[in-house]
């Protein structure tokens, strides 16, 4: 297990991606992948109110309501740390004080729960001053609603300003960063907003972890094609400009994978664990047979010799 910041949550190194439950994986697709995830030690996971919205015929709030029965059915509520998020659901936009309440209690009725272990701003809403968005979050964990906080997709600029105003407040403050963050997506965070974490003490717990499957080691140049509805997304990192060193990236991986007979996605995952401040990837699985390469990261430790030439093959 591991700490998130300076927190009370001990989380299990891989985070179990929600995005696809109720989405691409069906309902008992969903509670075996939940139920493998917690077999195999896992006790971190992350959805978001506004999943999957972006379906023909969903409202949002979908993840939450499979989470929600899971937890129901198998009893487990004490034993699960759950991770949401609050400003994308279409009938709770923004981060405004009174959006944020309505969302977090329409969150609660869907996860059928009586707290939110930990609270995410899912997309910074920048014409609403932070001192609004950290006393109304402020307002949900002493109610005992939400027991931390954290803070998704900001600028390192208006991160700073959350925390600084929490400090200076003595409200609560943020205690992780979610953000995009893999192998072969390294500049938005290894720079200003990674100083900001450090400074602060949070913890990182990165999205797309495997570069939408990418680093999965599936897509190869001139292979065949993947049948997933992110193969679009993971195949342009075999075009253009990206394209050289997403095949100096998948030899190292290759390479690495081999040395440990593990598979390249548990080698990535392990890399972006290895990272300063990162806690736990986030990674999803649609059935039970993608899960075991995400689990393996807890006990996979790379040496520094191979995490320097992973490092190098994504320069």
């Amino acid at each position: 297990m591991t700490r998130i910041g300076n927190s009370d949550l001990d989380v299990f190194p891989l985070s179990l991606g929600g995005n696809v439950f109720g989405w691409t994986a069906d309902e008992q697709a969903s509670f075996a992948v939940l139920d493998s995830y917690a077999a195999a030690g896992g006790n971190f996971i992350d959805t978001a109110d506004g999943y999957s919205a972006w379906v023909p015929g969903h409202s949002g709030g979908e993840s939450e309501g499979v989470i929600g029965r899971w937890v129901a059915a198998r009893g487990n509520r004490d034993d699960v740390i759950v991770a949401t998020k609050v400003s994308s659901h279409p009938e709770y936009k923004g981060l405004r004080a009174a959006n944020i309440k309505a969302a977090a209690e329409a969150s609660l009725r869907r996860l059928g729960t009586d707290r939110i272990d930990l609270y995410y701003t899912h997309f910074d809403d920048p014409e609403v001053p932070v001192e609004e968005i950290i006393t109304a979050l402020d307002a949900l964990v002493g109610e005992g609603k939400v027991r931390q906080i954290a803070a998704s997709n900001i600028t390192p600029e208006r991160l700073a300003e959350s925390l600084e105003f929490s400090d200076r407040e003595g409200l609560a403050k943020y205690v992780a960063l979610q953000q995009h963050y893999n192998l072969v997506e390294r500049d938005g965070y290894e720079g200003a907003l990674r100083e900001v974490v450090q400074a602060h003490g949070l913890s990182s717990v990165p999205y797309f972890g495997l570069a939408k499957g990418f680093l999965t080691g599936k897509y190869r140049p001139g292979g065949e094609a993947v049948d997933s509805p992110r193969a679009a997304g993971a195949g342009e990192y075999l075009k253009g400009e990206q394209a050289e060193r997403g095949v100096r990236v998948l030899a190292a991986l290759d390479e690495v994978a081999a040395a440990h007979d593990a598979e390249p996605a548990t080698v990535a995952l392990a890399w972006l664990a290895a990272q300063p401040t990162v806690a736990a990837p986030i990674a999803s699985a649609r059935n039970v047979g993608q899960l075991g390469a995400l689990v393996a990261v807890a006990d996979l430790k790379l040496t520094a010799e191979e995490l320097a030439k992973l490092t190098a093959a994504s320069g």
